[in-house]
């Protein structure tokens, strides 16, 4: 295995802990040490003897450096786009004006649903090297543009072989066929849940690692929720939910008392909410570009002061929100939730991971994932400052892949 030693890194965050003039080796597609240049190590048992032994060197020029970002939140297996309907929404219309239009979820899954296997994984393979171009190395990525069995089953394993690929993120892939009530079952989401909570357990076995619903008074209901959630436990799939209901339907509390991985988006909540969460320490993703979209910001900086785990994610879908830039996310997090650069830095690293159950990433430690970014700037600051920071380099596993 080839070792590479990163000298001058100028500041390091390494997931927990923001370190000056550091140093980092990484040992084939792992982590072997990162702290101080002056407490590098002459040597570390079973990894290397000598410094003769060092494959490669690369001197950061005194830059900052990361680990690779991680999107908590984003939908990207669709066909088509909502230009006009969002173009509704910049002048004004409500959800149920665009929805009276024929707008929303159905539209993406009537063109989903229409568009050849083969068009649908080119465009979802370009949509996945913009997450890597811009520093993310692990993508949480849903489907639920189908809402078939058959289909969404269908988009597990696409995502699965695009992970294949050279250039492309780690997938954390996540069953999604409660995003909305499909027109063969307009007007039964209970019947529909039922039918797509039997999908489960096929999820499960061609590859998904979680499953979500979407918790909405006008789509799914707290018991909807709980049902899907339940089989997919049974499943053995971690368990998210997309929290959009009014705090009085208790999705949130729900969640937590169910031991969800992570409850997202929070847009409605109250204290109740936030000590329950706090109680069970469930992880919140938040998307500020969806927030922007909602005009409703969920309480972060709340939460943090209630040490909630939080995460990040660009909520990219083709209604709301089209950026795939984590760059851009941390630094709407800053501005929008009042986080501080660190606070918002780790949210896109070590919060997403844990959002995730990923302990091999996020964090730039001995054994993590050697998924990095150097970026072109010397200071975390120019996350806040850039709205959309570019990097200058990316490995995966040690591996430069841009």
């Amino acid at each position: 295995m080839a070792l590479v030693l990163l000298t001058n890194i100028g500041r390091l965050w390494t997931g927990t802990e923001m370190l000056t003039q550091a140093a980092l080796l990484i040992n084939g597609d792992r982590v072997a040490w990162a702290g101080p240049s002056a407490e590098l190590p002459h040597r570390i048992p079973g990894v290397f003897e000598d410094v003769t032994d060092i494959d490669e060197l690369v001197n950061i020029g005194g830059g900052l450096v990361t680990p690779g970002l991680i999107d908590a939140h984003c939908h990207p297996v669709y066909a088509g786009d909502r230009y006009a309907e969002v173009n509704m929404w910049a002048k004004g219309a409500s959800k149920g004006d665009i929805f009276a239009a024929g707008g929303g979820v159905s539209t993406t899954v009537t063109i989903t649903r229409g568009t050849d296997p083969w068009t649908l994984c080119n465009a979802v393979r370009e949509r996945l090297r913009h997450w890597v171009i811009t520093g993310t190395t692990t993508v949480e990525a849903k489907t639920g543009y189908h809402l078939t069995r058959d289909g969404e089953l269908a988009d597990v394993r696409l995502l699965r072989s695009l992970e294949e690929e050279p250039g492309m993120p780690r997938l954390h892939v996540t069953f999604f066929p409660a995003h909305g009530v499909p027109p063969e079952f307009f007007g039964r989401p209970g019947d529909y849940v039922v039918t797509a909570a039997s999908w489960v357990h096929d999820a499960a076995v061609v590859g998904a690692d979680g499953v979500d619903v979407y918790c909405d008074n006008q789509q799914f209901t707290t018991e909807d929720a709980r049902m899907l959630l339940s089989a997919g436990q049974s499943a053995g799939l971690r368990t998210t939910l997309h929290a959009c209901s009014r705090p009085r339907h208790g999705a949130v509390r729900m969640a937590a008392e169910l031991g969800c991985s992570s409850v997202d988006l929070l847009h409605e909540t109250d204290e109740e909410d936030i000590l329950a969460l706090a109680a069970t320490r469930t992880p919140v993703v938040a998307c500020p570009t969806t927030s922007l979209h909602e005009r409703r910001t969920p309480p972060v900086r709340t939460l943090l002061d209630h040490s909630v785990p939080v995460g990040l994610g660009t909520d990219h879908n083709p209604g709301q929100s089209g950026t795939t830039s984590m760059p851009l996310v941390i630094s709407l997090a800053v501005s929008m939730f009042a986080m501080t650069v660190q606070e918002a830095l780790g949210a896109a690293t070590s919060g997403g991971a844990r959002a995730l159950g990923l302990r091999d990433r996020g964090v730039l430690a001995p054994g993590a994932l050697a998924d990095l970014v150097q970026w072109d700037a010397d200071h975390e600051g120019a996350f806040a400052w850039s709205m959309g920071l570019n990097t200058l380099r990316v490995w995966q596993g040690g591996q430069t892949i841009h």
